[in-house]
């Protein structure tokens, strides 16, 4: 394996060059920017991040807006969260420098298992096995175990253990990670091309795609909300900063009420507005996707005042704002304002309807 990955390993920027030594800061930061998201994006985030921040100390000095700010369609930001106050923690309680073992590493914010044991092996030559995605598809094929995910991880983490080398652990953990993105991928892999082949009860068979077995996902549910986009009259929009804990904590937003299971209507949204102004119903719904929830926001526009963070509309990218947000930004800005008093809206205030319900019905009129 080490052979193959000596000819065959891939150019990532956040990688020492052969015969160097793994920079722990770049290990990290790497590390917690691929959970959940793909090499090639990636990368230009990471290349920004180590030239606004070349170390720790530099990071830890940063403000949180200014990290959200770069973070910035990267999704899931919990880990921007997580990682502004790691390199807090690292320089307040490590004078600026990463512990060298994975018990250590967890302790720190936003450090769970798998990255505590790829800084370890990576960054530091610790004996450790970092299971990724594509570790454990690579061993759950070498050994042919069929028990599906996620109850056969732990299966998985002690036979990836018993593979790693006394020697060039972090080289062997970068190794089963190309492996399992280059040559043993998710569909169609290229199984004559594997260094493992000749050992590998998967490719014996014929089942290598069939591996890792995945128990059935639970459909995600619909959530429901109701965004306001409140404008003053010079034209400045509100939003508001979201809590720290929780979905988008930090981040900030169009304001908008809870998203639950049920839909609103007229009337329940604009008790829950953070105005009391003329609130008008944009025709068409905001769709969005995370992790656990879809999501569908219908949009209300009003003018006036209300105490938040006013900004003029052409300002909007100077804030972090999630991706979801952006959508409701540019679904109000291209959208013309509704009468709430006459048509689909004054129908739904009036026969209890959802609002969501009422503006769709807008929309197939409008056609």
């Amino acid at each position: 394996m080490l052979a193959w990955y000596d000819r065959h390993r891939r150019n990532l920027p956040w990688r020492a060059p052969p015969g160097t030594h793994p920079d722990p800061n770049r290990v990290w930061l790497s590390e917690i920017m691929l959970q959940q998201t793909t090499v090639a994006t990636v990368g230009p985030y990471f290349d920004r991040f180590v030239a606004r921040w070349p170390d720790i100390s530099a990071l830890a000095s940063a403000s949180l807006d200014e990290v959200l700010q770069l973070w910035q369609g990267l999704g899931y930001y919990a880990r921007a969260r997580n990682l502004h106050a790691c390199a807090r923690a690292v320089v307040e309680r490590h004078g600026g420098a990463f512990p060298d073992e994975a018990e250590a590493l967890r302790a720190l914010p936003g450090i769970g298992d798998y990255t505590a044991a790829a800084i370890a092996a990576i960054a530091f030559g610790r004996r450790d096995a970092a299971m990724d995605g594509n570790v454990e598809r690579v061993v759950a094929r070498l050994y042919a175990v069929r028990q599906p995910l996620p109850a056969a991880k732990p299966r998985l983490r002690a036979l990836a253990a018993a593979l790693v080398p006394d020697d060039r652990a972090g080289d062997f953990a970068q190794a089963l990670m190309d492996l399992g993105a280059t040559i043993c991928t998710p569909r169609r892999p290229l199984c004559v091309l594997c260094p493992w082949r000749s050992c590998c009860a998967a490719a014996a068979s014929g089942g290598a795609e069939d591996l890792p077995a995945r128990a059935a996902k639970p459909e995600r549910p619909l959530r429901h909300g109701v965004a306001f986009w409140l404008t003053r009259a010079d034209g400045a929009v509100l939003l508001r900063r979201r809590p720290e804990n929780g979905l988008l904590g930090g981040m900030i937003e169009i304001p908008s009420t809870p998203w639950r299971t049920a839909a609103w209507s007229f009337a329940e949204a604009v008790e829950a507005a953070p105005a009391a102004v003329v609130w008008s119903p944009l025709p068409g719904t905001v769709r969005h996707g995370f992790t656990h929830f879809r999501l569908e926001l219908a949009v209300v526009a009003g003018i006036g005042v209300a105490d938040g963070i006013w900004t003029p509309i052409e300002r909007l990218a100077d804030h972090a704002l999630p991706t979801l947000m952006k959508k409701v930004a540019r679904h109000a800005i291209s959208a013309p304002a509704a009468n709430p008093y006459t048509g689909s809206a004054a129908s739904a205030a009036n026969s209890g309807r959802s609002l969501s319900t009422a503006s769709r019905t807008g929309m197939k009129e409008r056609r």
